[in-house]
């Protein structure tokens, strides 16, 4: 098994917050954590990072990010294999 590289969409519970919420999914180490414009000023993270290729690891860590405060929604958006 290898690993493999997963972009999660995490959407916010408000605007207010949306920096916070950037300090608070950089305490998880993601590879890439950009601005994602959704519509009408509203926007998401998109949330890279590098994950063991193993059964439940990928569920494991979208519960992680759908725990943390402020977060309304975490999905995958993209999973491809490490070199």
């Amino acid at each position: 098994m290898g690993d493999v590289i997963v972009v999660f969409r995490i959407t916010p519970d408000d605007m207010i917050h949306f920096e916070k919420l950037k300090h608070e999914l950089e305490k998880l180490k993601p590879q890439r954590l950009e601005e994602e414009p959704l519509a009408f000023g509203i926007k998401a993270w998109k949330f890279t990072i590098i994950i063991p290729d193993a059964e439940g690891t990928l569920p494991a860590m979208e519960e992680k990010l759908a725990k943390i405060s402020g977060v309304q929604n975490a999905e995958t958006v993209e999973i491809s294999r490490s070199l």
